[in-house]
């Protein structure tokens, strides 16, 4: 299923909000979503016994250090400032279907003093460092008294005189209150940093009701685990006396309550007009569709399809905004690992595969399930055996050791990549949106990593040499012709030194134009330089498989007597990969020791916590720190949010969750600090982020480029992936957050939590089985 995300605005958008992250997790009981807007950056800190709380000059990230996969350097403000502000931006991230608790992590609360709002009587409190708001604040105070006190007006010297010495003695009074307030905040009743987050995870009991406020038990826990609420007494008060406010920091209750009622007026008004609007899909697609994958119009247009063309994305030019059916009959997704054998057949209502493929033990219709027997075109009697035996005949593959991330082509119902997940490898599997109704649809709902793609024209969403294994069995591709441009496309993606593992009849059948392909193949692949390591039969599975290796050097391509295919222009750059059009031409490999490819990653699972050999600390990374620092920044702050908050403090069984998009993954730190659950995290880089795409596939990890913009088409693409009872989480500016509010009201989905500080929300929706009439 197509996600779209984007980080820029530009004329051709009409929405005044773009989005750049969101996190999508799939749950067994339905999809928990989490997204921030662009409006927060989203910096991590190093995670510590105790939290710096240090201010730094604005820095500038290296434009050249990440590169936008767009082509456009990626540029911004870090400061240390920010990295804290990305830390507590992180904290919240993912709910259960029936969300218990919000957890406010530590390092948001480390060093910080809650205050309350004044205004709306709503309990508040800053994503910011609360202390240092008050410093300014303090400081802003004096700043006025030294000009009140240097107008030109003469004064008094004894006035004067005195008037220093009163300061000295609030001087004197304002140290000794801040030496006890510190006092207070370091002892904290003699909590641990582990205590003090517990004592927060709990502050935000929804009961399944739209809490915009805190009731007062709420707030007075609130404000006990806060830390000491100042409140000026003596000379303080005189620093705060009121003064014309008139365009100031403080407005009137006046104007606040006539605000609050115009917004609500206003809220209300287009709730209604939403709610009078939503229709849902008239395509032929029905509970199917896939806007990018189903355009019709677009399809009808093309004047070519013998390279698949029309199984390729195209877009409608105007993001739909109906809504597609549901499911009759949808109950909640069977769990993992029973999934994997067994879905209910009313959740993806298809017969089709099932006759034609029955006989293979792809997929079979019993009763109310769809039964996967776990077998294959290439394997019918089962996965694992078939898996093995790879291993078998060629030792160096190393499932879940040498090689961590596979690529399975034509993947049918992902049986292969969902086996694999029993040797502990990640797989990406991926088939066309063709006449085999919804098999990546089957495979998502087994539990299984797929996507919707297609080998025709363009190159695959994934940035060069970045898988370790890539697999082909029967895939139906016609690797040999038209100069192998296909094949080149596996030889862009396939790290220097891996595996092709094809499994097809031309390896092992005799008819004539089986030796035919065959013989094309074995020149392409000698031509391409790469070596057949093996050629073997499976006698159980009565087929045969051949295992190519790709080189790690450029000797053979130099020494090659015909330059057939050709090298790439050096101006070709092979980790471009947005609508991108083939070319039959191969890249040169890495030379410098310290480029990405050059050498083969640490063993899994080392891979996924040790810093990529070629990131260095002449990089400037996301956040502003050199390379390294900022990577493991990344990764130790995922693992203190995913202990404290996902796994103790937010109440979710994780037990149901298995499948996991998380689309604003930067270093995959979130899907790193996931691996010992039994999920797995689709990663997604926006292409107009910095890219670093390619340090996810360096860890072990996996995932894709993609793109999205528009407010209300989001939301409406939300509801289209996300399972009925599934929730979603959004973090973002107030007014965004409203904004969503709103539309999600009108969507009858039910508002579970809103909560607000300091201009930035929360909020927490689940969906529903509403749909238009």
């Amino acid at each position: 299923m197509p996600f779209v995300a984007s980080s820029r605005m530009d004329s051709r958008r009409t929405s005044s909000y773009c989005s750049t992250t969101t996190i999508v997790v799939f749950v067994a009981l339905g999809l928990v979503a989490v997204w921030m807007m662009t409006s927060s950056i989203v910096v991590p800190t190093a995670i510590s016994g105790t939290q710096s709380d240090t201010n730094g000059k604005v820095s500038r990230s290296d434009p050249t250090s990440f590169k936008s996969h767009s082509g456009e350097e990626s540029s911004g403000d870090y400061s240390d400032n920010n990295v804290q502000n990305e830390a507590n931006s992180f904290a919240e991230k993912t709910s259960e279907t029936l969300i218990n608790k919000v957890e406010v992590e530590s390092s948001l609360k480390d060093k910080e003093d809650d205050k309350e709002e004044s205004g709306d009587g709503s309990q508040t409190e800053s994503f910011n460092d609360i202390n240092e708001e008050e410093t300014r604040e303090t400081n802003k105070e004096a700043v006025g008294l030294d000009q009140d006190t240097k107008t030109g007006e003469k004064v008094d010297p004894k006035d004067k005189k005195t008037e220093e010495e009163s300061k000295e003695a609030e001087n004197d009074e304002k140290i000794t209150e801040e030496k006890k307030s510190n006092q207070d905040e370091i002892s904290d009743d003699g909590k641990t940093e582990d205590e003090k987050d517990s004592t927060v995870e709990e502050k935000l009991d929804q009961g399944g009701k739209n809490t915009q406020e805190f009731d007062g038990n709420e707030a007075d826990q609130l404000k006990a685990t806060g830390g000491n609420e100042d409140f000026p007494s003596g000379v303080q008060s005189e620093l705060l006396n009121e003064t014309n406010t008139q365009g100031a920091t403080w407005s009137t209750q006046a104007a606040e309550s006539k605000n609050e009622k115009e917004m609500q007026e206003d809220s209300s008004s287009k709730e209604e007009n939403l709610d009078s609007s939503w229709k849902l899909c008239q395509v032929t697609a029905g509970i199917d569709y896939i806007p990018c994958l189903d355009n019709e119009a677009a399809i009808k247009m093309l004047h070519l399809t013998g390279h698949y063309e029309h199984r390729e994305r195209h877009c409608p030019e105007e993001p739909p905004t109906c809504l597609v059916p549901l499911p009759n009959g949808y109950r909640p997704p069977i769990r993992w690992p029973m999934s994997r054998q067994k879905i209910w057949y009313n959740n993806v209502p298809h017969t089709k595969l099932a006759e034609v493929k029955g006989h293979q033990n792809w997929v079979k219709v019993s009763g109310e399930y769809t039964e996967f027997p776990g077998g294959g075109t290439q394997f019918i009697h089962g996965a694992l055996h078939y898996i093995d035996f790879i291993q078998e005949s060629l030792p160096d593959i190393a499932w879940g050791q040498r090689s961590r991330v596979v690529l399975d082509v034509g993947c049918g119902v992902a049986s292969f990549g969902g086996y694999l997940f029993d040797r502990d490898v990640l797989t990406m599997s991926f088939a066309p949106k063709d006449e085999h109704e919804a098999q990546v649809q089957f495979a998502l709902e087994r539990g299984i990593p797929a996507i919707s793609a297609v080998m025709g024209t363009k190159r695959l969403s994934f940035p060069s040499k970045v898988f370790d294994v890539i697999h082909c069995a029967r895939c139906r591709v016609p690797w040999h012709i038209e100069g192998g441009m296909l094949l080149l496309e596996l030889n862009r993606l396939l790290r220097p030194g891996g595996y092709f593992v094809w499994s097809a009849t031309p390896v092992y059948r005799t008819d004539q134009e089986n030796v035919g392909i065959w013989k094309a193949m074995t020149a392409l692949t000698k031509s391409m330089c790469w070596e057949m390591v093996k050629k073997t039969s499976d006698t159980l599975n009565q087929v045969g498989l051949a295992i190519y290796r790709k080189p790690s050097d450029n000797k053979c391509y130099e020494q090659r007597i015909k330059d057939n295919p050709p090298l790439c222009q050096a101006s070709d750059d092979p980790d471009a990969a947005w609508n991108i059009t083939l070319q039959a031409c191969m890249h040169k490999l890495p030379v410098d020791l310290t480029s990405r490819g050059k050498k083969w990653p640490e063993q899994w699972p080392l891979r996924v916590e040790k810093v990529p050999y070629w990131l260095n600390n002449s990089q400037l990374g996301v956040y502003g720190k050199p390379a390294p620092a900022d990577f493991t920044s990344d990764y130790e702050h995922w693992k203190h949010v995913v202990r404290k908050s996902y796994v103790s403090g937010m109440g979710i069984n994780w037990s149901t969750v298995r499948n996991v998009m998380d689309m604003r993954s930067v270093y995959g730190g979130f899907a790193a600090a996931l691996r010992e659950m039994k999920v797995w995290v689709m990663n997604v880089v926006s292409i107009d982020s910095p890219d670093t795409l390619p340090i996810i596939y360096e860890r072990g990890l996996f995932g894709m480029y993609h793109d999205w913009c528009q407010l209300l088409p989001v939301i409406v693409e939300v509801d289209r992936i996300l399972r009925p009872q599934g929730n979603l989480i959004v973090r973002d500016h107030v007014n965004i957050i409203s904004e969503i509010e709103i539309i999600l009201k009108s969507l009858h989905w039910e508002i579970r939590l809103t909560y607000s500080k300091d201009n930035e929300g929360l909020l927490c929706a689940q969906k529903t089985m509403w749909r238009p009439n």
